[in-house]
């Protein structure tokens, strides 16, 4: 006889349902975890900056430019087709919250690299929290030499250090056959961090440092520094300063010491010279980006363009961002089509003498810091700058 088998009823209860429903939704792609900084539409790129409190305003016009050439990288098209975006978050330049919006740009942001931090202390800070999240920083608003001392894996600098601006300065100084020089710092980790750099060059180079004098931030012992610095009547000042507290010690030693005044490229030329006016003249700079009225490269002609259709002034400051956020991106633009941090890091390493159109960038396995270049400015009549 022909047995007929009935197959038993399986029965699903409303708890199974429920939680293999969840399951295959959790296993969907559109639910599957996207690479860090690395969404289907954009990229992701973290900055800590200072949007609030006193530092600020120097920054204003570094992220105008910076904003700039990555407005105009995704007009083009971006990384073919998908657009790179910068989260900024404020640190107010206080070196905790940016370690802390470090950690959040990583964690919650998902950012496939930070970029453009802006002081000495922050980036400190940061340092240990790439390697342990192994996510690399390609730009930096600092020239700090005391970060570039040792390779650090996930660590890239586009512009060259403040020693080299030092290295410089002093050079300047022995062509001119000037021997005794005076120095002015900020009382502050800059200065502070800067008056060693200072003398060790000038004694290799056969320069004697013959007055010095700290400087309050606030500018308020200006006309005291400056009578420090006179006394023993100095062929030069070097000033590793930056901020407001400058503005008064210039115009104090214009007439006290009589003597040519070089600053850091750090010092912010175009506040400086919208605060002294006529001051400002005959003060030499150092600078690490190319001259931007010149415009006999590519990079140069297309930043004067960015520059003009955006109704700016052309400037040091605006270029500095916009050369910063160029560098980057021209990181990016070669990883390929899955963009990575350890991707980010692998092809920067191979980035040997590359011409951004201009600006050439020289990275290694064996050095994360892209550029030397450094020369010399003097502020003209008009606050028009002079090679």
């Amino acid at each position: 006889m022909k047995r007929t088998f009935k197959p038993h009823p399986i029965v699903v209860s409303r708890r199974q349902l429920v939680l293999s429903a969840a399951s295959a939704a959790l296993t969907s792609p559109l639910f599957a975890r996207a690479a860090p900084g690395d969404s289907a539409d954009e990229i992701l790129i973290g900055q800590s900056v200072p949007l609030s409190g006193p530092a600020a305003p120097s920054f204003e016009v570094l992220l105008r430019g910076q904003d700039l050439a990555l407005k105009e990288f995704n007009a083009k098209g971006g990384v073919n087709g998908r657009p790179v975006k910068v989260i900024k978050l404020d640190d107010g330049y206080d070196t905790r919250k940016c370690a802390d919006n470090v950690n959040k740009l990583i964690d919650e942001h998902k950012v496939v690299s930070l970029f453009g931090l802006g002081s000495t202390a922050g980036v400190g800070a940061t340092l240990p929290i790439l390697l342990e999240k192994k996510v690399p920083l390609i730009g930096v608003y600092t020239g700090s030499p005391s970060l570039r001392m040792k390779q650090h894996p996930y660590f890239f600098t586009t512009t060259a250090s403040y020693r080299d601006e030092v290295v410089q300065m002093i050079r300047n100084q022995v062509t001119l056959q000037r021997s005794r020089i005076g120095l002015v710092y900020s009382n502050n980790p800059f200065g502070q961090l800067m008056v060693p750099v200072v003398e060790e060059v000038a004694k290799e180079m056969g320069v004697a440092i013959v007055s010095r004098a700290s400087l309050e931030i606030t500018g308020t012992d200006a006309l005291a520094a400056a009578q420090a610095v006179a006394k023993e009547r100095p062929q030069a000042v070097i000033m590793m300063a930056f901020g407001t507290g400058i503005f008064p010690f210039i115009k104090a030693a214009r007439s006290i010491i009589g003597a040519p005044l070089y600053c850091p490229s750090v010092a912010n030329a175009k506040a400086l010279l919208d605060a002294l006016g006529d001051d400002a003249r005959g003060l030499a700079y150092t600078v690490t980006i190319p001259f931007p009225w010149r415009q006999t490269s590519p990079l140069m002609r297309e930043y004067n363009a960015a520059m003009e259709a955006a109704k700016l002034p052309v400037d040091y400051d605006h270029l500095t961002g916009y050369l910063n956020m160029r560098s980057l991106l021209a990181v990016i633009a070669r990883v390929g089509k899955q963009i990575t941090p350890q991707g980010l890091v692998a092809t920067a390493e191979r980035m040997k003498k590359v011409d951004l159109g201009g600006y050439v960038l020289d990275f290694s396995p064996s050095n994360h810091h892209g550029s030397r270049f450094v020369e010399t400015v003097v502020v003209g009549p008009g606050g028009r700058y002079m090679r």
